[in-house]
């Protein structure tokens, strides 16, 4: 058996999309276990851009059989958007090769609603959420009063459902908020016609199918959206996800055992990036941390808010390797940095006068610590049409051993560019 995971590693947008699409050309099959339509995943295979917020990264595969697992909330209208893009697309001509899991969570319109509603009355209090829903809809699960994906397909049952969850949320919509309430009765309607499009794709348990791919030898994908530092649990709290966004997590969304695991691959860029408010020890807030979002492209692919930009910062990262059982590294947008006379890493951070290679789990004292910098020399060519890893250049080669030795974990893949081409491999994913 063969069950990798794949992690962000940092503060999400490291580039999990393109090496779960790569690393697809060779699995069975690829099952997206946590979050929400609040991650973004870009595509780029022939020049052709594809971003997917739900459907798994796989699906470019057509061999490839891809799950959303019940660790998922699911946009409905979101889900039916990207299936109607891909169909449009020419992938996806085959329904058995997308299933989606009657546990997972119903993300609906009032969801959306609340979510922005809470964010505007927040001011500068606000987490800086994607607006999509994630959070009420998470709530909803904790509180056990979901709507589940499966419910859908029972009419009473939906009916039901519905109406005891809008009288609580046109509550809080309209005394609280001071918005429009939601009508059952044209949202319920909607709702049918998302089922019928929607049931080609359903699937009762998907835990029992990945489980017995995984008994079967096959290889098994478990792609995670965000990054380690956003965990509902370990991340800079309360400036975090709504879900855990761990590898630990991809057991408990998918429904497998973690005895069936095989590696965990952490996904980092060779800079850092940050959406939203909250601690961000190596931002850079000059010419410089816009040099990186300008030749980065750091934009957010949900909301397409600028990213914050800053060095890569090795002791964030050392945290993630350890939270997660990462085993090895994917080291992206490395030709991102050409052109840099030096690069700095941040190697530890200064608080209160001392030297700490620890993050602190703190968010008030990550936020006054200072970083330490190690600089390394830079290089002038450029990347983009390197294609194998003894190509780069010395300086290029020497930041990719530096970082490994720093953290104590193999870089087994250098991207070079958003391209399945501009994939550098040091260690085959699949032994």
């Amino acid at each position: 058996m063969a069950g990798i995971i794949v992690v962000g590693a940092q503060w999400g947008d490291e580039g999990k999309g393109k090496v779960v699409d790569v690393f697809s050309a060779h699995a069975d099959l690829v099952v997206r276990y946590q979050g929400g339509a609040n991650a973004g995943h870009t595509l780029v295979v022939n020049g052709v851009k594809t971003v997917l917020h739900l459907v798994p990264s796989g699906i470019l595969h057509a061999k490839t059989m891809c799950m959303i697992a019940a660790g998922v909330v699911l946009d409905l209208e979101e889900v039916i958007k990207e299936i109607r893009d891909l169909k449009e697309a020419g992938v996806l001509t085959n329904p058995e090769q997308l299933k989606i899991s009657d546990q997972c969570t119903a993300l609906l319109s009032y969801h959306r609603k609340i979510d922005a509603a809470r964010e505007a009355k927040a001011g500068l209090e606000k987490i800086g959420t994607t607006g999509r829903g994630i959070g009420p809809a998470y709530e909803d699960r904790a509180s056990r009063k979901a709507i589940l994906f499966g419910d859908l397909f029972d009419r009473e049952r939906l009916r039901a459902k519905l109406e005891a969850s809008l009288d609580e949320k046109n509550f809080m919509l309209t005394h609280y908020y001071k918005q429009e309430p939601v009508e059952v009765e044209p949202l319920y309607q909607r709702m049918l016609e998302m089922a019928a499009e929607l049931e080609p794709y359903r699937s009762r348990d998907t835990s029992l199918l990945i489980h017995r791919a995984l008994k079967s030898g096959k290889k098994v994908l478990f792609e995670g959206a965000q990054g380690t530092m956003l965990d509902l649990l370990h991340g800079t709290y309360p400036f975090v996800t709504s879900s855990s966004t761990l590898s630990g997590s991809a057991c408990v969304g998918s429904g497998i055992g973690p005895s069936l695991m095989q590696k965990i691959v952490g996904i980092t860029k060779a800079y850092t990036t940050r959406v939203g408010s909250g601690p961000f020890p190596t931002e850079l807030d000059n010419e410089l941390g816009d040099r990186l979002r300008r030749e980065g492209g750091e934009f957010g692919a949900t909301t397409g808010r600028p990213r914050r930009c800053g060095w890569l910062d090795l002791v964030a990262l050392k945290y993630a390797i350890r939270v997660n059982g990462i085993t090895s590294l994917a080291l992206m947008k490395l030709d991102v940095l050409s052109g840099h006379e030096r690069i700095d890493v941040c190697t530890a951070y200064r608080l209160d006068g001392q030297e700490i290679k620890e993050l602190p789990v703190n968010s008030s004292d990550l936020s006054r610590v200072e970083p330490v910098y190690k600089s390394l020399a830079g290089w002038s060519d450029d990347l983009r049409n390197v294609r194998s890893i003894q190509d780069l250049p010395q300086a290029a080669r020497d930041l990719i051993q530096f970082v490994a030795s720093e953290v104590a974990t193999p870089i087994d893949v250098v991207s070079v560019g958003p391209g399945r081409e501009q994939t550098l491999w040091i260690k085959p994913l699949f032994s």
